[in-house]
């Protein structure tokens, strides 16, 4: 069965769609948690969680250390945010978007203007057959989205596939501690309430396993930030801005963010940028 975008998607760009300025202000440009550096912060206005969105996205690009003139695959490209923040602070880059939902790509093409001699194409595509060549970039990003994917280890292994001798893949995820493993299958966080509001969602993957399926895909030395207290804010603002939206799925949205949100405080869930260079 081929892989379909999350559901909220469809609510997201409901609201878009009617100018909904708080949905716009704050997720228009990316789609995924913020970082703070006061993690007591409060979210206020969609303006502010743009700017946490924008520090996070940052900080997974830094952990590839993208640099001028690379060719650069962002995988799960969303609305092109990412594509976006590097056509901003680099020079000729050859940067290119994936993503299974042709509305997402849509809006990333209409968003992203190429500047400083940079080159942006979007490409629908499912990231774990990706229709590229061996050896054809310098980094592999992606950003918030690998818990989605149905095979971690089958995208681990096109992305070295993919990547040049040396290249560095960064990706963020929601790895489970080791001793939140055990509760957060019990409470089973990807059951069918998940479902219906994020899709298919695998956050069942600590470290360790992550260190394996990275070594069996080629991949040396990868490392492992935590920067869980930093995304708290992000859960109160999700929650807020989901009863705008309408009908039973709101309110799936809204309880599974905050299971998300209790896993996350009390240590059984952790928010983690991943960086990993490619074996020579």
């Amino acid at each position: 069965m081929a892989p379909e975008p999350p559901p909220y998607f469809d609510a997201l760009l409901e609201r878009l769609a009617t100018g909904d300025p708080e949905t716009t202000a704050a997720l228009s440009r990316h789609v995924h948690w913020g970082y703070w550096t006061d993690p007591d912060a409060n979210p206020g206005t969609g303006a502010d969680y743009a700017v946490a969105a924008e520090e996070l996205c940052r900080r997974v690009c830094d952990a590839a250390s993208v640099r001028d003139g690379m060719r650069v695959l962002d995988v799960g490209c969303g609305f092109g945010g990412t594509i976006a923040s590097l056509n901003e602070r680099f020079q000729n880059l050859d940067m290119t978007g994936v993503n299974i939902d042709a509305r997402q790509l849509a809006r990333a093409a209409a968003m992203v203007v190429p500047v400083n001699g940079n080159r942006a194409a979007w490409i629908e595509a499912d990231a774990c057959a990706l229709p590229f060549t061996n050896e054809q970039f310098d980094v592999v990003l992606a950003v918030e989205c690998v818990f989605h994917f149905p095979s971690r280890a089958t995208f681990l292994a096109e992305a070295a596939r993919v990547l040049k001798p040396g290249g560095r893949l960064a990706l963020s995820d929601f790895v489970p501690s080791a001793e939140g493993l055990a509760a957060l299958q019990k409470y089973d966080i990807g059951g069918p309430e998940t479902r219906d509001s994020y899709g298919l969602v695998n956050v069942l993957c600590p470290e360790a396993e992550y260190r394996s399926l990275a070594s069996a895909a080629g991949f040396a030395a990868p490392t492992f930030e935590d920067i869980t207290p930093h995304t708290l804010p992000t859960y109160k603002f999700l929650r807020d801005i989901a009863t705008r939206w309408q009908g039973n799925r709101a309110t799936a949205y809204g309880r599974t963010t905050r299971r998300l949100e209790v896993s996350s405080r009390v240590g059984w869930l952790r928010y983690l940028i991943i960086g990993a260079t490619r074996g020579v």
